[in-house]
């Protein structure tokens, strides 16, 4: 026969709402208590019903992640990274992971957020790719609803994030490519609303003035973050009269399809062509040659976000609600000459 609630608050000569509640981790009952029930249980084999729990607690034990993307890009290493952070600390801090995937400001994204909001599928929600004003942050502010982000916005409202300083680390880069002689430096975007692409196309633009080199608008080429974006854009900027020695990518796909590019051209990358990008992908040490790029901890990021999030659903104060992070600049061969 299996043992019930009952028999561990009869063993303990406790009531079985201090029993229930001790195991449930309010703050009403002491810590020598919880930990004296916990002990108990385990020696007696008891395993409380994980959904009479989030009955009794009104939650779900989920926190959850909608990806935003138009197509599966589970293969994408940056959301690869990202969610295995996510489901790492997510099992440390005994909650279950959703994930779930998003076109970006189209209806079916706000029709999954209105889904998982007003039907309490997930306890918080875990947002990346940040937008200038994302209507995300203003729809779960709104709502009162547990949330962290990877990235910053330009809205007012106040919220926990971990961002990494793009901009900073664009303008390293930008030094180290003017160090290797190179004065035509070509960027390759991400589409305008997305943070990410204000702040690091505002150190390109700085590292150029800091350089004392004018900016060309035929050396900006638009990407949508994957290796076909930076491949085509860097098809069109290598046609250029006059075309850039050198070419960073928004992102390390960005850069992985520059190189393709670059390869079909007979172009040598490194000696000819310098090509650099962003985030720091375990690929980037494989491509021919090695990518520069600048490193952010995306994985590390990932389960900071859940530990920040569940504090925020256990109504936990956080000591650092905005962190701010700087890429490191990893050189290789794709830009030593």
């Amino acid at each position: 026969m299996s043992i019930t609630i009952r028999d561990v608050a009869k063993q303990l000569n406790l009531s079985i709402t201090t029993v229930s509640r001790a195991l449930d981790g309010y703050k009403d009952v002491s810590e020598e208590t919880r930990q004296r029930v916990i002990q108990v249980a385990k020696e007696m084999g008891y395993a409380p019903s994980r959904s009479a729990r989030q009955l009794r607690r009104q939650r779900t034990d989920t926190i959850g992640y909608i990806m935003p993307t138009s197509q599966p890009r589970f293969a994408d290493p940056f959301f690869s990274e990202f969610i295995a952070g996510l489901g790492d600390e997510a099992s440390v801090q005994n909650f279950d992971l959703l994930i779930t995937l998003a076109p970006p400001n189209q209806e079916a994204e706000r029709v999954a957020y209105q889904r998982w909001i007003q039907g309490r599928r997930v306890d918080g929600i875990v947002l990346s790719r940040m937008r200038q004003d994302d209507w995300r942050v203003h729809y779960l502010h709104k709502s009162k609803f547990p949330f962290a982000t990877f990235g910053r916005t330009n809205n007012s409202i106040e919220f926990p994030y971990i961002g990494v300083d793009g901009a900073y680390g664009m303008r390293r880069l930008m030094m180290h490519l003017v160090e290797q002689g190179h004065q035509r430096i070509a960027f390759v975007s991400a589409a305008s609303d997305l943070s990410l692409q204000t702040d690091r196309f505002s150190g390109y633009q700085e590292g150029l003035a800091e350089a004392g080199l004018i900016f060309e608008e035929r050396f900006v080429a638009e990407g949508n973050l994957t290796r076909d974006g930076g491949y085509l854009a860097a098809k069109k900027l290598l046609a250029l009269h006059s075309p850039p020695t050198a070419i960073i990518g928004a992102n390390d796909l960005t850069a992985i399809g520059i190189l393709r590019a670059a390869r079909e051209l007979g172009i040598s990358v490194g000696s000819d062509l310098a090509v650099a990008g962003f985030d720091g992908i375990e690929d980037t040490e494989h491509t021919v040659p090695p990518l520069t790029t600048l490193n952010q901890p995306v994985y590390d990021c990932a389960r900071r976000l859940v530990r920040m999030l569940t504090a925020l659903i256990n109504n936990e104060v956080l000591e650092e609600p905005h962190v701010l992070l700087v890429p490191d600049l990893i050189i290789r061969d794709s830009t030593l000459r």
